[in-house]
């Protein structure tokens, strides 16, 4: 199933789901006009309604330099446990949506990451028992304010400014993501990141088991597992996709003042 949230023409915030005339949930670039949101006995053409994201959460737990060849290109070393960061609920941005960015800074990139999205509260929950607390994926856009990003160790300011994890567009079940799932982001059409979720250092259950033992994650929260390598600026007016296979495509235009 792929679950998505939405606010109809009458201003009513409802969940459904993102389906085809053949019954099988999909989400894809190509979808467009021709998926179909069903509420109850009700069903929706995208452009028809108000795409929310998919999850509200109470933080988006980060992991950095989880893919080796982005850690390279940044010219850091991978971490020997994961390294995290948090990223607060003003953060959420929505999928279609435009989304604007700081002022007066030299960079702001994009990067494409494979959202996790927790199903219900929990607490030192171990790796093998990961899955059972693991509501869906979605796809998340971590961007990243370079200018003070490296000025500062805790990344305040540059991760945590308003609109910086656009997410969305649904929530997938578990069963549509392939162990190598390819993740790709595309700026104006030109496809700047492509790998596979193979290829992550630490892998979703030890990301939940390491989490959980510091940390309550709470139903809706999300950890955004890290980025593959080709990350790089955005402009004023770009159009921005982050796709992960099985799960769809995230799309948002961005605005810097």
């Amino acid at each position: 199933m792929k679950r998505v949230r939405f606010r109809d023409s009458a201003g009513n915030v409802r969940g459904g789901r993102w389906t085809v005339e053949d019954g099988e949930p999909v989400v894809t670039a190509a979808a467009g006009p021709y998926g179909r949101i069903a509420f109850g006995d009700e069903s929706y053409a995208p452009e028809e309604v108000d795409i929310l994201p998919p999850c509200e959460p109470t933080k988006i737990v980060c992991v950095g330099r989880n893919y080796a060849d982005h850690a390279d290109e940044m010219d850091n070393e991978v971490p020997d446990r994961p390294l995290l960061f948090l990223k607060p609920p003003n953060t959420v941005a929505s999928h279609d949506s435009t989304v604007t960015l700081l002022a007066d800074k030299e960079r702001i990139d994009y990067e494409a990451e494979l959202g996790v999205v927790i199903g219900e509260q929990c607490k030192n929950v171990s790796a093998k028992n990961a899955e059972d607390v693991v509501a869906g994926y979605t796809c998340v856009n971590d961007l990243s304010n370079r200018d003070d990003q490296e000025k500062e160790q805790n990344w305040v300011r540059g991760k945590a400014f308003d609109n910086a994890a656009p997410i969305g567009p649904l929530v997938a079940t578990p069963e549509h993501l392939s162990d190598d799932a390819t993740i790709e982001s595309r700026v104006n059409g030109e496809t700047k990141q492509s790998a596979s979720i193979d290829k992550l250092m630490f892998s979703v259950p030890e990301l939940i088991e390491e989490i959980t033992e510091y940390m309550t994650l709470e139903p809706g929260d999300v950890i955004a597992t890290g980025t593959p390598e080709g990350v790089g600026p955005l402009t004023d007016g770009d159009e921005v996709e982050i796709e992960i296979e099985g799960v769809g495509t995230l799309k948002h235009t961005v605005r810097i003042p």
